[in-house]
C-alpha cells in the first residue's frame, strides 16, 4: 500500500485511510506499507493493528533513525535504501494500492505500475480516487496516450475507484497472483 507520510488536509483522507486499515483486517488481507507511524500511513496500520489485521512495514534504516518506525507492527523490515525498499515490498505484496499522498508515493506507484507494464509481475494495483485526487494524473496519462507515449493498455493496468469497499471488491480477485517465473523485481 502507498499513501502519504502526512495527512493532508482534508480529514476526509485520514478518514479513508482508517478505513482501509479496517476493511484489510476484517477480510484477513495482510497490509504491507512502508513501516511509519505517521500521516495516512500511520492511520492505515494503527486501524488494521487495532482489527487484529497483519501488518508489515518495510522501513530503510535511515527513516528508523528519525523515529518515524510504527512501533506496534506485526513485522517491522529494514532495508538500505528506498530502492531496496520498493524492491521489497514488492516482493512481499500480492496487489498494490494508492491512496493519495505526495512525491513518494507517485514514486513508489509508478515503479510497481512500470513493472507490470514490463511483465516483471502481474498484481494488481488499485488508486483510491478519493475526491477527485487522481484525476489530474489521469488526465495527464491520457494525454500520454493520445501523444502515443503509453499504451491504453498499460493505463488499463491500474483499476479505479472512489468507493474504497468496491475497489478492494474488484482487486480482491487478483491477490495471489505472482510474477512470471524469473521475472522478480531486483534490488
Amino acid at each position: 500500500m502507498f499513501c502519504g507520510s502526512s495527512a493532508g488536509r482534508s480529514p476526509h483522507y485520514r478518514e479513508a485511510a482508517a478505513r482501509l486499515g479496517t476493511l484489510l483486517a476484517e477480510r484477513a488481507i495482510g497490509l504491507v506499507y512502508g513501516g511509519a507511524s505517521v500521516g495516512l500511513m500511520g492511520a492505515v496500520a494503527d486501524a488494521a493493528l487495532a482489527g487484529g489485521g497483519e501488518v508489515i512495514g518495510v522501513l530503510p534504516e535511515g527513516l528508523f533513525d528519525r523515529e518515524v518506525a510504527h512501533p506496534g507492527l506485526s513485522e517491522l523490515v529494514l532495508v538500505g535504501s528506498m530502492h531496496e525498499r520498493k524492491a521489497r515490498m514488492a516482493e512481499l505484496a500480492d496487489g498494490f494500492l494508492a491512496l493519495p499522498g505526495g512525491i513518494g508515493t507517485l514514486d513508489e506507484l509508478f515503479d510497481i505500475w512500470s513493472w507490470a507494464q514490463l511483465g516483471l509481475h502481474a498484481k494488481p494495483i488499485g488508486l483510491l480516487d478519493l475526491g477527485g485526487f487522481f484525476q489530474p494524473l489521469l488526465t495527464f496519462l491520457d494525454q500520454q496516450v493520445r501523444e502515443g507515449f503509453v499504451h491504453p493498455s498499460h493505463v488499463a493496468l491500474a483499476t479505479v475507484d472512489d468507493d474504497l469497499p468496491r475497489l478492494l471488491d474488484r482487486l480482491q480477485g487478483g491477490f495471489g497472483r505472482s510474477a512470471p517465473a524469473g521475472l522478480a523485481p531486483k534490488a
